[in-house]
């Protein structure tokens, strides 16, 4: 269990640095997109990709270029969230994407309907109805609106990345080639997006951000790695692993945001991330 718990500390310091960014003059669209050049090159040299399948025929391009598009806009709206949402509810919302993954798993792939994950996903969606539901009349309409609109982008975008993720797995592209073709196209898609935004004047360049980025890339990529070796430790119980990371990443999630950073959260926001948990659960031993 030492390769989830290291994968959970990875996951939840992408939202740390991100929480972080602003405070340590960090571009974050800048530093998304330098994330992507450390993602690809260990993955290069942890996974050792052939590359081979990638040139068969039937290998999912519609998907993998997809998945090079939404992986940086999503990265840049789960930034957003962080801000404007916190790590616990963003955390959280991420995690709750499973929920559209298993109905994408029902309608498109043609998993039979179980119980218990109906009831984990019912308990999904209550939870982050829960958790976006914010009452604050003291801040201004468009902040309002950012606390609970960003956590539901997050929710829906990594939706659609898993529905991608699991297309890309049906078709048979091993994860190393896959991996790295994802990165790729998400590296010249983030870059192409801060081209744009110099050319406007709206940025410059800096060590900082790059930095900072090659450090969101190391967690990124940890997140992963150590995801996978958990899988491979324990071969026999997909579900414990599954399980473990999801409600970890949303219980030291909260932990770090309302420890570390006070964000303060109402009774049924607290609500929420307590359902969260228990439809993560749920969903796993279905």
């Amino acid at each position: 269990m030492s390769f989830v718990l290291l994968s959970v500390l990875c996951s939840v310091l992408v939202s740390v640095l991100l929480k972080l960014a602003r405070r340590l003059e960090i571009d974050v669209a800048q530093a998304i997109a330098w994330n992507y050049v450390i993602a690809s090159a260990l993955t290069a040299l942890m996974l050792r990709p052939s590359l081979a399948t990638l040139r068969q025929p039937g290998t999912p391009w519609l998907a993998l270029i997809g998945l090079g598009v939404l992986l940086p806009t999503i990265f840049l709206v789960l930034g957003a969230s962080v801000r404007h949402a916190g790590i616990v509810r963003s955390d959280a919302a991420q995690r709750l994407s499973l929920v559209l993954s298993l109905l994408a798993a029902f309608v498109m792939f043609g998993q039979p309907l179980v119980a218990l994950k109906l009831v984990g996903m019912a308990l999904g969606l209550l939870a982050l109805l829960c958790m976006v539901w914010r009452k604050d009349v003291h801040a201004a309409p468009t902040h309002r609106v950012a606390g609970w609109s960003y956590p539901l982008l997050v929710f829906a975008g990594f939706g659609c990345i898993d529905i991608l993720l699991k297309r890309v797995a049906q078709v048979g592209v091993p994860l190393g080639d896959s991996l790295q073709a994802i990165f790729a196209l998400a590296l010249l898609v983030a870059f192409a997006l801060q081209l744009v935004r110099r050319l406007r004047g709206q940025t410059r360049f800096t060590i900082r951000s790059a930095l900072g980025g090659l450090l969101l890339g190391l967690f990124n990529f940890g997140n992963i790695l150590f995801y996978l070796q958990a899988h491979r430790a324990l071969p026999h119980d997909p579900a414990l692993v599954f399980a473990s990371m999801n409600v970890g990443v949303v219980g030291v999630g909260a932990l770090v945001g309302l420890l570390l950073f006070r964000e303060r959260l109402s009774r049924l926001n607290l609500a929420g991330v307590v359902l969260a948990l228990l439809a993560v659960g749920v969903m796993a031993v279905g």
